[in-house]
């Protein structure tokens, strides 16, 4: 009897093993507010960004949509065409890179997202316009 319950706890944990290996690697929490290191940019533009789960970014009066095409890439709706930049998030701090910053952007998060004013709408997808 002790032989059968070994066996049938093994095929119950096979199973569950395997698909723990196959499981996706974890999408970054990009969402919540983030506070622009002074340092890390030259100029008076805005200080804060709020990044939202409704695939929205604000920053000052600017909206924009964003998406993560794959690990460590963030890509932001500009102008009607999409700019990629290099992502690095650990813990609460991200880095952008790339696209065209002329030098990484470093960022805190200070907090979660707030909503979208009334009335700001989620620009549209530049590959379905």
């Amino acid at each position: 009897m002790r032989i059968g319950i070994t066996v049938l706890v093994a095929i119950l944990l096979v199973p569950a093993a395997a698909r723990a290996q196959t499981k996706p690697a974890a999408v970054p929490a990009v969402e919540g507010t983030w506070q622009v290191d002074a340092s890390s940019v030259a100029g008076k533009g805005p200080r804060e960004v709020i990044i939202r789960k409704d695939s929205s970014a604000s920053w000052g009066k600017e909206t924009v949509r964003w998406r993560l095409p794959q690990d460590n890439r963030i890509m932001i709706a500009l102008g009607g065409e999409w700019e990629t930049y290099r992502m690095k998030i650990k813990g609460d701090k991200m880095t952008l890179s790339g696209g065209d910053l002329s030098e990484p952007i470093s960022l805190k998060r200070t907090g979660p997202a707030t909503a979208r004013p009334d009335g700001v709408k989620v620009p549209s997808d530049p590959d379905t316009e």
